[in-house]
């Protein structure tokens, strides 16, 4: 009996994601919960297990293929009970060992393998998509050359192959390489625009100074060391945070769908933006208002490692409330944020300078200044709210004193 396995709702909205890479083949007997197929949503990679044993029977996307929710993932022929005979026979039996070592593929097969296995094949590479297009043109794939990876053939190819004299044009206007956007970027371009379309932002920014602080990181940091965690200043920033949403709830709040009701939420799930190769994710540390510094600093070593090797757990990407966005640790002392929908406020917060000021005597000293700017949903927050809700957080962060009285 063919079973299709149904891709399932995953939460969050969530309605697609992309097939990185099949760990089994066509024809391999699989077990249950063996794991199948990883897949990229919602800017997280996880992988899906087979909910029955039997024979991988057919796939239906091919990695790099956009899958649906609620739409069949893969079928496995279910096992019949003469199989369950084979694979209970005596392990032993060398015949056996060699037949699952046959049928049962290493689910951590590099990549390399599997482009060298790709690349040695006569057949020419291409979607099923520029195959169909081939077909319709009446052009023989095995004659074209693909820009794409690995030598893929892509729609364009085929334009070029049919009209060389389109192609001269086509280099003439300095075209370019075409890349679709898909993964970790799909989704990002999806929020961000609805974001931009739907939420009517305002913006509020100030200069904080964060000299007192830095001196208190220093001094923390070699007791955190020497317990494994690196103490960052966004711990602070985010135990600051969760401080000041306490007098400001509403900046930890989200609106229904309908907007008719704010929803005012207990725990505070701060999100932080991370810079990785594939694309800008956003892991949250939950419950940041319950957390001692050392536990906020143990979990944002721990995102922003998993995070930048692309392996974040989905419930990770999940329940934030609040962003904050450390552009600075790139570059930049300004920039404007976008809010990450349902949330209804985030932070840019810039790079570190030493700078002069003036003190209470007039005199000019050195100061350890970062420009701060947050964007806020104007359909429930106003610029008063938000002004004095920096306010409260920027003395938190500008006299740390302050904030180790609530330090657990």
């Amino acid at each position: 009996m063919i079973k299709d396995f149904i891709l399932p709702d995953i939460g969050e909205g969530i309605i697609e994601c992309e097939v990185v890479e099949w760990l089994v083949k066509e024809g391999d007997l699989v077990k249950e919960d063996q794991m199948i197929v990883e897949i990229m949503t919602d800017k997280a990679v996880v992988q899906i297990p087979a909910s029955d044993s039997g024979r991988m029977s057919k796939f239906y996307h091919q990695e790099g293929d956009i899958a649906k929710v609620h739409e069949p993932l893969f079928a496995v022929e279910i096992e019949t009970e003469q199989e369950k005979i084979v694979e209970n026979q005596d392990r032993s039996d060398p015949d056996f060992e060699a037949s699952v070592k046959e049928n049962f593929r290493s689910s951590d097969e590099s990549e390399s393998a599997l482009l060298s296995a790709e690349n040695s094949s006569p057949k020419a590479l291409a979607t099923p998509a520029v195959r169909r297009i081939g077909r319709e043109l009446q052009i023989d794939l095995s004659d074209v050359s693909g820009s794409g990876k690995n030598g893929r053939i892509l729609k364009e190819d085929l334009e070029n192959y049919k009209n060389p004299e389109a192609q001269g044009k086509s280099e003439l206007r300095n075209k370019g390489r075409v890349e679709p956007i898909k993964g970790i970027r799909l989704t990002m371009a999806r929020k961000m625009t609805e974001a931009a379309s739907t939420i009517p932002h305002f913006s509020f920014g100030d200069e904080i100074d964060l000299t007192r602080l830095a001196d208190l990181r220093e001094q923390l940091k070699g007791e955190l060391t020497n317990s494994g965690v690196h103490l960052t200043l966004m711990s602070f920033f985010m135990k600051a945070l969760a401080l000041a949403l306490r007098k400001y709830p509403i900046l930890n709040s989200r609106l229904n769908p309908e907007v008719t009701e704010i929803i005012f939420q207990d725990s505070c799930h701060i999100g932080m933006a991370v810079d990785t190769p594939n694309g800008l994710m956003v892991p949250n540390v939950k419950n940041v208002q319950s957390l001692s510094l050392l536990e906020i600093a143990r979990e944002v070593q721990r995102l922003s490692q998993n995070a930048r090797e692309g392996k974040v757990d989905q419930v990770d990407m999940q329940g934030g409330t609040i962003t904050l966005s450390n552009i600075g640790s790139i570059g930049g002392t300004f920039g404007i944020p976008i809010i990450n929908p349902p949330e209804v406020a985030v932070v840019a917060l810039g790079k570190i300078q030493t700078l002069p000021r003036f003190d209470q005597g007039g005199g000019i000293e050195a100061r350890k200044l970062m420009q701060a700017n947050w964007s806020a949903d104007h359909r429930i927050i106003d610029g008063g709210t938000i002004a004095r809700f920096s306010n409260l957080w920027k003395q938190y962060l500008e006299d740390p004193s302050l904030m180790l009285i609530y330090l657990r």
